[in-house]
């Protein structure tokens, strides 16, 4: 059975996420080592981070991968 490409899009809680740790997409941003706009654009669902930045976004707040990222 086929899926549709929206049923495959990578989605995520991240923006959540961010705001149960009380940080801005900055402040997440300079933890993880990438650009504000790099998280702006992860939690707007326009850029799917590689699989080493979804890890390390995870470590950072404190999340399983499958908290974060879901289809």
């Amino acid at each position: 059975m086929k899926k549709n490409n929206d049923e495959l899009s990578l989605k995520n809680k991240l923006k959540v996420a961010r705001a149960e740790k009380n940080l801005s997409q900055q402040e997440l941003a300079d933890l993880v080592g990438v650009s504000r706009q790099t998280i702006s654009a992860i939690e707007t669902g326009q850029f799917n981070p590689s699989a080493k930045l979804a890890l390390i976004l995870c470590i950072a707040l404190d999340k399983k991968f499958e908290e974060l990222f879901y289809f």
